[in-house]
């Protein structure tokens, strides 16, 4: 099959859609399918084009076996929503470049957010006859309204709209969660029309390592108890439950544990500033690593941390970080609810704590501090087993082969 994949980002950056589809073209070319990925230049967290794509419009590359199609995007990372917007058009538009440029293709995936793209995807479909499936990983623009990051009311009928017209014209909707799912059923797709296309794991990347005894030393880490922070530091993460959680327990003199911040984000330098005031000192801040050196990362920690902000657009979250930790059999401590609640406490791989409540969550991080060493290895083990049944590429992929093989439907409809 011929497969195109359009998405606003893909490695050399980092993040979850990145790793996604980076491992999903792995994985289908793999198979024998034609793979290409249309995307824009680097940019993300940073707002920074490296010097290498500086100045271009269009790059052809091969990264890692895949086929790379990369048009100009104007990068902005921060600063009002206009420029956001100005962000998302402006790919939007460029991307199409890449679509003329790319081979003829039975079927073209395009990831959301932003949506936008998905008019991109959408004309592109009927350019190249070829199926639309819209990838949807966040339901946009209610999840904006909700953050408080789109407030502008013509905006925002304007997005439900395209929103409602996308969802109508896709042949078939890939969901990143269970509750997207349920919403696009609610919105009218046929239960055959939907179907998961969740976060994975390169389940033979992340493996349960040996503890570096070096990197401990160097973090100033020997013999204690380390509860892991690894990924975006945004608003949604609620972080400054964690410092206050780390206060309590650094008031208590539990020296034996301590907390490492891995990564970047909008709210990175927000929260080392708080962790400078409160003066606590069994708190580690270091900057991102690459995806190849979290199996490293994570044979250093004890507990996973994966916490979001109690409200109502979380209890369909699936934050991609669960699945890594648990593959290299790092229990995790969710602080949250919904699917992910679910998913943990089922499988019995981790600990629930309550969402933006410092309290409990000292009180977990100290109960899994003094677990045994029995009760540690089979919250290890059921969550590797978990995610190699379950969460693994490979899986992921055999359900998208399923859901994207040829069928006799209706391809052309009117625009």
């Amino acid at each position: 099959m011929r497969i195109i994949l359009l998405s606003e980002n893909f490695p050399p950056e980092v993040g979850a859609p990145q790793i996604r589809l980076y491992e999903i073209g792995k994985e289908l070319i793999a198979r024998g399918h034609q793979v290409e990925v249309l995307t824009a230049f680097p940019h993300h967290p940073h707002g920074e084009i490296p010097e290498e794509y500086k100045g271009k419009f269009y790059q052809f590359e091969n990264y890692d076996g895949i086929p790379v199609h990369r048009t100009w995007i104007y990068p902005s990372p921060k600063g009002s929503f206009l420029r956001r917007l100005g962000s998302y058009f402006s790919f939007t538009f460029s991307a199409f470049y890449s679509v003329f440029k790319a081979k003829p293709a039975d079927v073209i995936i395009c990831t959301s957010p932003p949506l936008f793209l998905g008019i991109t995807g959408y004309i592109a479909s009927k350019l190249k006859r070829a199926k639309f499936i819209f990838n949807v990983a966040d339901i946009w623009p209610e999840s904006a309204v909700e953050l408080g990051i789109l407030k502008n009311e013509t905006c925002i009928r304007l997005a439900e709209k395209l929103e409602r017209f996308l969802y109508k014209k896709a042949w078939k909707i890939a969901t990143a969660t269970e509750g997207i799912k349920e919403y696009m059923l609610k919105q009218g797709k046929g239960e055959e029309d939907v179907f998961l296309l969740p976060n994975g794991v390169n389940t033979d990347q992340f493996t349960p390592g040996i503890e570096n005894a070096e990197k401990l030393e160097a973090l100033n880490m020997t013999g204690k108890k380390v509860f892991t922070f690894a990924g975006r530091m945004g608003y949604a993460q609620a972080l400054d439950s964690v410092l206050k959680a780390a206060k309590l327990i650094q008031d208590r003199q539990l020296d034996h544990i301590a907390f490492l911040f891995i990564g970047d984000g909008p709210e990175k330098q927000k929260i080392v500033k708080m962790a400078k005031e409160m003066d606590l000192r069994n708190v580690t801040f270091h900057d991102p690593v690459p995806v190849s050196e979290m199996p490293n990362v994570y044979a250093i920690t004890d507990f996973s941390l994966v916490t979001l902000k109690n409200i109502d657009l979380f209890k369909g979250a699936r934050p991609s970080k669960i699945f890594p930790a648990l593959s290299a059999g790092v229990p995790v401590i969710f602080s949250g609810v919904g699917e992910s609640e679910e998913l943990i406490t089922q499988n019995k791989c981790g600990i629930i704590s309550e969402p933006e409540n410092p309290e409990d969550l000292a009180e977990k991080v100290i109960e899994c501090a003094e677990m045994s060493e029995e009760d540690y290895e089979e919250l290890a083990w059921n969550g590797r087993r978990f995610v190699e049944r379950e969460y693994s590429w490979r899986s992921i992929v055999d359900d998208l082969e399923e859901n994207i093989k040829e069928e006799p439907v209706e391809l052309f409809e009117s625009c």
